[in-house]
């Protein structure tokens, strides 16, 4: 009988640890496809903010005047995300969550101010951009965002696991901004250097990392990317509305001079209203710095693709550019090196 007993006692235990092991394994596997589902989404992030500045460029093009065209741009991007909130319960209720958290004190009302971030982010470039030329703002500012992004992580600013400055994720933010210096080499003109519009530059790139922190930690009380994406097109609508109404009144400039263009140039808000979705739910898992690493390749990946299946006149493939995405992922690698290192 206590033999008997035994034998039922081993089998029920091998049972369990075989049960055991597939639970193990079946959580590493699902980790792991977590981890390959918020790498690519970051990816297709940056891919997105590739195409919406070739449209948002084409709509600027039109009217003449960027800051305008940005306000169009968060108009019918704020159109874009409300049919999708109208249509979905689930959006409608994350959205009201995002208030209930204000109310009940878990969530600063501070932090609504995400989309004035990025709406202010928009208007510095206005004002950069004729100054620095498109590449140096674009490297400054990036510059900004890798800076900011490693203490942003270091708090836990975005809501997630807090991650400290270590040697490999400093290796990691220089590398992936000398790919961009790289990529942008060929469109320097130092002729143009000016140390106070790259300081701008530099700050407005460092509002950018703080917005997906913030977007991280709404999202995870709104449980719903659309609800935030709405609430970062409301906030940035009505401060670029604000903005374009104080500069009419102190300047000549004329509002809305919108002449015909192509379609797709009213795209860009709709984009807009992906991106945002996309990094709010993507920081909250790969952190403020990976998203902006991974980012930064999807970013320079879908300007190849661009300037490969749809050139603009005179657009020619540059070797600073692929050398640039090679150069990306190698910053994503030392990131990489970084978690390998703590275990």
């Amino acid at each position: 009988m206590n033999k008997f007993s035994a034998a039922i006692s081993d089998k029920l235990f091998k049972n369990q640890l075989r049960s055991t092991t597939s639970v193990e394994e079946f959580e590493k596997i699902n980790k792991f496809r977590k981890k390959y589902s918020f790498t690519l989404m970051s990816t297709l992030s940056g891919m997105l903010i590739a195409l919406q500045s070739r449209v948002n460029g084409e709509l600027s093009n039109q009217m003449g005047d960027s800051l305008e065209a940005a306000l169009v741009s968060f108009g019918t991007g704020l159109i874009f995300v409300s049919l999708i909130s109208l249509f979905r319960k689930d959006v409608r209720a994350g959205f009201a969550d995002i208030f209930k958290a204000v109310t009940s004190k878990e969530l600063p009302i501070w932090r609504l101010s995400a989309g004035i971030l990025g709406a202010s982010f928009v208007a510095m470039q206005t004002h950069v951009v004729p100054i620095a030329g498109v590449a140096l703002f674009t490297v400054a500012s990036l510059a900004g965002q890798t800076a900011i992004s490693l203490w942003v992580d270091h708090v836990g600013l975005a809501g997630g696991i807090k991650s400290a400055i270590s040697k490999w994720r400093i290796i990691a933010a220089i590398i992936t901004f000398g790919a961009v210096v790289v990529s942008a080499w060929d469109r320097f003109v130092m002729s143009d250097f000016s140390i106070l519009a790259v300081t701008l530059a530099v700050f407005a790139g460092s509002w950018v990392g703080v917005q997906r922190a913030l977007n991280g930690q709404i999202n995870s009380f709104s449980k719903k990317s659309f609800a935030t994406s709405q609430l970062n097109f409301i906030t940035g609508f009505s401060f670029l509305t604000i903005l374009l109404i104080l500069r009419s009144l102190f300047t000549d400039h004329s509002i809305m001079n919108l002449t015909s263009g192509p379609w797709w140039m009213f795209l860009g808000g709709s984009i807009g209203v992906f991106y945002i979705a996309f990094s709010a739910v993507a920081v909250q898992y790969v952190g403020v710095l990976e998203f902006t690493l991974l980012s930064v390749g999807g970013m320079l990946i879908g300007s190849l693709l661009l300037d490969v299946f749809v050139p603009t006149k005179g657009t020619q493939i540059s070797p600073y550019l692929i050398t640039g995405i090679f150069l990306t992922y190698l910053g994503v690698i030392a990131n990489g090196q970084s978690r390998f290192s703590r275990k």
